[in-house]
Order: C-alpha cells, then structure tokens, then sequence
C-alpha cells in the first residue's frame, strides 16, 4: 500500500526525502510532488508526526529546484536558443520578446505556476530561459512554495484522506483557469505581435546576449 511504503520511506530516509522528491520536480522532472505532499502529510496527520517538518522541506525543496532549473535555463537553455533558436523559428526578435515578457509578467508565471502540474516543472526552467532578473524570481518562488506548502500541507494535515477529494476538483478548476489563460495569451501574442516586439526591442536593446542576474 502506498501510504505504508511512504510511511516507511518518510522513517527510513527523513522528510529531506521529500524535499528532494519535490527539488527534482521543480527542476522539471515530472515527478508527483504534490501528491507526495499531500501523503506526507496526511501521514503526519494520522500518526503524530511534525507538520512544520513537513512543510519547511517541501518549500526547501521547491525553493532549491526551482532555482536550479532556473539556473540551467539561463545558461543551457538560452544558449541552445542562441544557436538554433532561428532553425526552430524563434527569432531574435521573438526571444527578445519572451524576455520582455517575463520581465513584465514572469513573477505571476513562477508564483501561479507552483499551483500547475505542468507550469510546476517548466516555470523555472522558462524563466531562466527568458533571463528573467533573477531577484525577482527569487522573490516570487519563495513566496509561491511558501504559500503552496502551507495551503496543501496543511489542508491534507487537518482533512486527512478526504483532502484528495477537495483539492481533486480545486486542481482541475486551476488548470482550466490556466489553460485558458495560456489561449488567450497566445492570440493577444499573435494579434499584437509586431507591436510587442517593437516594446521588447526599446526596453532591451541591442544584440541577445546572456545579461549578469541583476
């Protein structure tokens, strides 16, 4: 049974254990981090064990791999971009833009996206690519794994098992939010395109190049 394999897990290896289940997550390896949360939880719940503990990895954990998955973007993902970004049809005005997005909009993506299996894993990695300014980045991942550990820490810690089934449909309603967010997003982008790219080209001028964190 799964909940006594974590059971066993959590003595044998430690809550660390899951901070690092939940690192490899954020640093975009699609791992379930949330739903071992969500056990790790519950196990704490129904045997007494330390919730604080709980919660204090799994932000650790968010925090640390968002952060490395931010640092691989910067440095791998964006070189990759600047050496065949144009054979897959993202020129450097294009990349700029992206640049120029996340500069606007990226705390919003990494805070909102810790709440999206999907944007949970890419967040990091997209911001690093984008060259988001990496204080700000800082800033909105910790806040985002802070409030993302409490509220499903603490929720599946004082519901127990019947939290799967709150926070099931509140899941399902986040990603359609989401979804339909990123669609109409993608027709603004389309529909205004130029315009952006004019924007994205006077606050970043001059030729891509990797820029220091600032």
């Amino acid at each position: 049974m799964l909940s006594h394999a974590l059971h066993h897990f959590l003595a044998d290896y430690g809550y660390w254990a899951l901070a690092l289940l939940i690192g490899l997550e954020s640093m975009g390896i699609p791992l379930p981090g949330e739903t071992v949360l969500i056990m790790a939880s519950v196990h704490a719940g129904d045997r007494g064990g330390n919730i604080a503990a709980v919660i204090t990895a799994a932000v650790a954990g968010a925090v640390v791999g968002d952060n490395l998955g931010y640092l691989l973007g910067r440095q791998l993902g964006f070189r990759f971009l600047l050496r065949y970004g144009r054979q897959l049809g993202f020129s450097d005005a294009r990349i700029k833009l992206g640049q120029y997005l996340f500069m606007r909009h990226g705390a919003k993506v990494v805070f909102f996206g810790r709440f999206v299996a999907i944007l949970r894993c890419l967040a990091a990695f997209l911001a690093g690519v984008n060259q988001m300014p990496w204080p700000r980045f800082l800033l909105a991942n910790a806040a985002g794994a802070v409030v993302w550990a409490s509220i499903i820490g603490l929720g599946a810690f004082l519901f127990g098992r019947a939290f799967h089934q709150i926070v099931g449909p509140i899941s399902l309603a986040i990603f359609v939010l989401a979804t339909i967010a990123l669609v109409w997003g993608f027709v603004y982008l389309r529909r205004h395109e130029a315009a952006l790219e004019v924007e994205a080209e006077r606050v970043l001028p001059g030729p891509l190049r990797i820029r220091r964190p600032s």
